[in-house]
């Protein structure tokens, strides 16, 4: 029961907090265009419009339904003490996170901030995700819904480990080299980062797998 009031009062603040960027929007409302930029290129360049309304309104309201549902799904999966505590943080402050960046970058444009959808700060901002992630990956245990779910990984707990281990390790990695390049500046480096931190893991998981099949067939 405790744990249930406080489950509540988590979703309460998550989902508040999520909706608080519409506040923001209604604040400078009638200094927005009606049509607004919600999607930049990699060189900062708005490529995706929606309206106001979506853009101040609906985009907050869709980050507050998946919150809850996030929540809601990884507090009722039957492993979910295997998930450790620091990673639910994560979890329950994700939403509310990308829906402040999301209101603070489409808003700021908007009022003629261009600047705030410069490339560099995305590579920040996934940086220092990765990097947090990087450090919590290797204590996720076999679970439905967090971690690397490969089929590999799921039908062996070693193969869990070993991956999360190895993954969590390169994620760092990677993350510490998105948060260099916000003062480097390579084009298309984050794009690099994403895809090795993406396909190492997956094939390494494959070749473990793999490798315990064919130890078991020598045997």
């Amino acid at each position: 029961m405790e744990m249930k009031k406080e489950l509540k009062k988590t979703l309460t603040l998550t989902t508040i907090i999520t909706l608080l960027p519409i506040l923001v929007g209604l604040i400078y409302w009638n200094q927005l265009p009606e049509k607004m930029a919600i999607h930049f290129d990699m060189e900062g360049t708005p490529n995706g419009w929606s309206s106001k309304w979506f853009a101040v309104i609906g985009l907050p309201a869709i980050l507050a339904v998946v919150n809850a549902l996030c929540t809601v799904l990884t507090e009722t999966d039957p492993r979910r003490y295997k998930y450790p505590e620091k990673m639910m943080k994560l979890v329950y402050w994700i939403c509310p996170v990308v829906s402040w960046i999301c209101a603070g970058l489409t808003i700021s444009y908007e009022l003629g901030f261009e600047s705030a959808a410069s490339p560099k700060y995305g590579s920040l901002l996934i940086g220092i995700m990765f990097v947090v992630m990087g450090n919590y990956l290797p204590k996720v245990k076999q679970n439905y819904y967090m971690g690397i779910k490969l089929p590999w990984t799921y039908s062996d707990e070693e193969n869990w480990n070993r991956t999360h281990r190895m993954a969590g390790k390169l994620w760092v990695a990677g993350g510490i080299v998105l948060l260099l390049n916000f003062f480097l500046g390579i084009r298309g480096l984050e794009i690099a980062v994403l895809i090795i931190m993406v396909v190492v893991p997956t094939v390494y998981s494959w070749a473990f797998s793999r490798k315990k099949d064919k130890e078991k067939v020598e045997e």
